[in-house]
Order: structure tokens, then C-alpha cells, then sequence
């Protein structure tokens, strides 16, 4: 009797842990807390910001020359560009889990076009970082 009872105990305190474990995880994915939610959008507008300067920097400089071979050499202006590039559209999709668009806008999408060159979606994270309030950590698009 006391094993069938033991048994028992056992699963009412396995399911009381994923209980809480679920709830755990689903407070920490809240974006109802409005310091965590401006921090998301201070991260996002700092790595547009810091895109925006690695890009705008290489397409201003001068070609690389060519490796004597044939071969292009890519700058390391390039590189951190790419990797800007990445980190912006990391800390979009992190913004568009906790649901902090505005006005029906993809965040997503945007960065991604703005990313691969599209002029009209840079303008439209830029105006995002605007109305968020970190407009100073963005430079205009164009």
C-alpha cells in the first residue's frame, strides 16, 4: 500500500513541476513589463544604428583590390558589416516575439529588406526607432 501511495506522491509533485516550469517560462516571455520591452527596443536600435554606420562606411570607401589572382578580396569593413547585419536582424525577431511592432509594421521583414539593400525599409526600422523614442541611435535612411 505504501509504494502505491508512494507512486502517487510521485507524479502529483512531477506535474506540480511542470506547472511551474511552464509558468516560469511563460512570465520570463511576457512583454508586459515595460523596462524589458524598452531595453528590446534600445538593443534593436542600437545594433540598426550600428548596421547603418558599417554599411554606409563601406559603400562609401574605396573598391578592394583585386588578390592578383582574379580573386576579389572582401575588406574586413565587409565583414563587420555582415555580421552588424546579422546582429540587427537577430534583435528584430526578438522584438517581434514579445509582439513590440507598431502600426501593423513587420519589423522582421523590414530589417531583412533594409539589410539587403532596400532603401524604403530602412526608412521604415528607422521611423520605428523614432517612434520608440531612441531616434538618436539611428541615422536617416538615404
Amino acid at each position: 500500500m505504501s509504494l502505491q501511495h508512494s507512486s502517487g506522491i510521485t507524479r502529483a509533485v512531477g506535474r506540480a513541476a511542470v506547472v511551474v516550469v511552464a509558468a516560469v517560462l511563460m512570465s520570463s516571455c511576457s512583454s508586459d513589463d515595460p523596462a524589458q520591452a524598452k531595453e528590446r527596443q534600445r538593443d534593436y536600435c542600437t545594433k540598426l544604428g550600428t548596421w547603418q554606420d558599417t554599411a554606409h562606411a563601406t559603400t562609401t570607401g574605396e573598391p578592394d583590390a583585386d588578390a592578383g589572382d582574379g580573386q576579389s578580396v572582401q575588406s574586413p569593413e565587409f565583414d563587420n558589416t555582415e555580421l552588424a547585419g546579422h546582429a540587427v536582424i537577430d534583435a528584430s525577431k526578438r522584438l517581434d516575439r514579445a509582439s513590440l511592432e507598431h502600426g501593423g509594421a513587420d519589423i522582421v521583414d523590414d530589417t531583412v529588406n533594409a539589410v539587403g539593400g532596400d532603401i524604403g525599409a530602412e526608412g521604415r526600422a528607422v521611423s520605428y526607432c523614432d517612434s520608440s523614442g531612441f531616434e538618436t541611435l539611428v541615422g536617416s535612411a538615404g
